[in-house]
């Protein structure tokens, strides 16, 4: 077992320790979540197996999100992605609020041509500005078997984590930067597929090839460990968020060995950097500000 896999091994296996106790093992779809949008027989439910399907057909897609609002925590699922063609789709889980000023924290997954591979696109919208986009290629097939993506968001950093190893994190830099990190607005848990023609493969070029659908995607195993928002506006962690195990000093700030996986998928695996594109940020990478304090070399 290499290095990265066997960490990644180790890593697994503490959080699943820590997951298991998930208030979602026993629910039911419908009590876990709200359908947003979906045209008919889109979305199926199966609450033996906890796996959600999803499809894609020319009447539409399908967009599902919790029913409860959160503010910090980790949110993981278990995903297989569309086989096959797969152009012009988008695959998404992700966090957000709502409204003009809404924050959202994004794993979406652009479709590809068969044979080639999928790209994972992350980004991070503040106060309703978005932009911060990165994108790597995946170094697995994620459409032959389930992997685990992880959202894990606390007063400190994000990190994006892929099978638990970590692809990327921002940090809060409130106190330097105000306005650049998600910390006022609670936000739902979604999930969705829909059709990206004009921009998810190869800049629009190659838009849904509809004698493929349906395309089909597998959610199971949604895991969320956070503070849930009440009916007045308060957490169960107002005061006391640093017992929480999520804001804990080993997801504070990247480690020497979760320091060299982030810098092992930027050297390898990222195709995509928004701080490093000087058509939209003529003065990257010192501008945007907050790309200087989150890159790993850094640390």
């Amino acid at each position: 077992m290499g290095f990265h896999a066997f960490t990644a091994a180790v890593f697994a296996l503490s959080l699943s320790l820590i997951l298991r106790g998930s208030a979602l093992a026993h629910e039911k779809f419908d009590d876990q979540f709200n359908v947003v949008w979906s045209s008919s027989n889109n979305i199926l439910a199966y609450d033996d197996s906890k796996e959600v399907e999803l499809s894609l057909t020319k009447a539409g897609g399908a967009n599902f999100q919790s029913s409860d609002y959160f503010l910090y925590g980790s949110f993981s699922v278990k995903l297989k992605l569309i086989h096959g063609e797969s152009a012009g789709t988008v695959t998404a889980f992700y966090l957000t609020s709502f409204g003009e000023n809404h924050d959202e924290i994004d794993f979406e997954f652009l479709g590809n041509e068969t044979g080639e591979p999928y790209t994972l696109h992350t980004n991070l919208f503040v106060n309703g500005t978005g932009g911060r986009e990165q994108r790597i290629k995946l170094w697995f097939d994620p459409t032959t078997d389930f992997h685990t993506y992880t959202i894990i968001w606390n007063h400190f950093q994000i990190l994006w984590l892929v099978d638990y190893i970590p692809i990327r994190f921002y940090r809060n830099l409130e106190d330097i930067y105000p306005g650049s990190y998600p910390h006022l607005r609670p936000m739902v848990v979604s999930a969705c597929l829909f059709d990206a023609s004009a921009w998810a493969t190869q800049d629009g070029t190659k838009p849904v090839k509809w004698q493929y659908a349906p395309f089909v995607v597998k959610y199971k195993n949604f895991a969320f460990e956070a503070c849930e928002v009440q009916r007045d506006g308060s957490t169960p962690c107002d005061h006391n968020y640093r017992a929480n195990w999520w804001e804990g000093l080993y997801y504070q700030k990247l480690d020497e060995e979760r320091r060299d996986q982030v810098m092992w998928v930027v050297s390898k695996w990222k195709i995509y950097d928004y701080c490093y594109d000087n058509k939209r940020y003529p003065r990257a990478p010192l501008e945007p500000l907050e790309c200087n304090y989150n890159v790993p070399w850094v640390w």
